[in-house]
């Protein structure tokens, strides 16, 4: 198990680029499934879930060929299926959340996909009912062993449908709009995820000859065809490490720019930090956010009560980053209620922030009220285990501000979603160590 060994209390300075986005990456990549041409992907990050599906996806039979830093060829000309029948693959596919995805390309090309019970944060449940319920209406029937925990869907043929899905569910939206590119006849699907993510794979299926409309919008509709061919593509950044530089530049009161952050892209993202006080000014595609030496106070709704920050899907505020807002509010001046609304054990990480000081109130599973300190009284180091990847950048940032030196094991959480941090913090003046 890995560690980090933070000395904190130091502020930062410089520019930092976010990495290529962990969660377009996982949709991307498995897309390179639905054609036997070649497809060259750019900006890839370089963490461990990502890495881990590349993998998977070598195992599967996709050629894969490193360009140069972050980018890759891919060709799924030669897909062994047998594959998904092996335990390795059981053991593989079962420890990356993402790899649910790869079974609309596989249903859709081969007539049939399977996936052993997908792994990934321990933050609450998250079902696959979604992204079954999907295929079932394209005509594939689907079984499922519960003595293995094993899914599998098979379909001679996919025809379009209209469909409502229960949820928005971005890898659900994925995984069916994925499905349907090759399903016969037209498909509708109401109550989509139009995550900036979603609507990278819907443009990139597109180019590849796909036949979407409404991308960006909650209504896609794919008139199926035949066959796709190659491309080439380049995500987005991460805005999710975007959202942890804002907040590690606030409580730590430095100076930061995080450079090429793709602003059109980035929804409430800003308008939420600015809520919490924070100066986020917009320079060409940059975010510069200054040093903020005289703290940060918390906005009130216009009727004078406690502000709520709570998620909800795109283009509502991300889930992944409220575990972030809810450290920077700990130094805030003033008062917040965070609602986390679709993940029971997110906050359950609160507890190792109470510990090193901050005043926090866990409401229940899915609220806390946090009580700014306004600087007044610095976070205490503590020794910390991260339980997964979006707790663990947060206590990495409270860990940054606080006095004295905190050690956090379990880092191969945060290595997940985020690449070679440790190294790139260290670039702007963090004092941080692996262990």
């Amino acid at each position: 198990m890995g560690t980090f060994k933070i000395e904190g209390g130091h502020q930062l300075k410089g520019s930092i680029k976010p990495q290529g986005a962990k969660n377009e990456a996982l949709q991307i990549l498995c897309a390179v499934l639905l054609t036997d041409q070649k497809i060259t992907i750019n900006n890839i990050p370089d963490i461990v879930d990502v890495n881990k599906l590349i993998t998977l996806l070598g195992k599967l039979g996709v050629k894969v060929s490193a360009q140069g830093a972050n980018s890759y060829e891919f060709q799924a000309d030669d897909i062994n299926m047998k594959y998904l029948e092996s335990e390795q693959f059981k053991i593989d596919g079962g420890s990356l959340r993402g790899s649910i995805m790869i079974v609309g390309p596989l249903l859709a090309r081969f007539g049939r996909g399977y996936i052993p019970k997908p792994g990934g944060d321990k933050i609450g449940r998250r079902r696959l009912d979604t992204h079954f319920e999907g295929f079932i209406k394209l005509g594939a029937s689907f079984r499922y062993n519960r003595e293995d925990h094993f899914y599998g869907v098979e379909a001679k043929e996919l025809i379009g449908t209209d469909m409502l899905l229960d949820e928005a569910s971005v890898t659900g939206t994925a995984n069916i709009v994925m499905a349907a590119v090759l399903a016969k006849g037209k498909t509708s699907i109401y109550n989509a995820a139009c995550e900036p993510y979603l609507q990278q794979l819907c443009n990139m299926l597109n180019r590849m000859g796909a036949k979407i409309t409404g991308v960006g919008s909650n209504l896609l509709t794919i008139e199926g065809v035949k066959e796709l061919g190659g491309t080439t593509h380049t995500m987005l950044p991460d805005m999710i490490e975007i959202g942890s530089w804002i907040g590690l530049a606030a409580m730590t009161k430095s100076e930061l720019t995080i450079k090429d952050v793709s602003w059109k892209d980035l929804g409430q993202i800003p308008n939420v930090f600015r809520k919490l006080g924070i100066t986020v000014e917009q320079k060409g595609d940059d975010i510069y956010i200054p040093a903020h030496t005289n703290g940060y106070t918390i906005q009130k709704f216009i009727d004078g009560s406690i502000l709520t920050i709570a998620d909800a899907p795109w283009p509502g505020f991300t889930p992944d980053l409220l575990s972030i807002v809810l450290v920077i509010a700990t130094q805030a001046e003033g008062e917040v209620l965070i609602h986390q609304k679709m993940f029971e054990s997110r906050l359950f990480f609160v507890d190792k922030l109470i510990d090193m000081g901050a005043k926090i109130i866990l409401c229940d599973p899915h609220r806390a009220t946090v009580i700014g300190h306004n600087f007044k009284s610095q976070l205490k180091s503590t020794v910390m285990t991260s339980p997964d990847i979006r707790a663990g950048i947060s206590l990495l940032i409270a860990a940054l501000s606080a006095k004295g030196t905190s050690v956090i094991h379990n880092i191969e959480q945060i290595d997940r979603g985020y690449e070679r941090i440790d190294e790139r913090l260290r670039a702007i003046g963090a004092k941080i160590e692996r262990i």
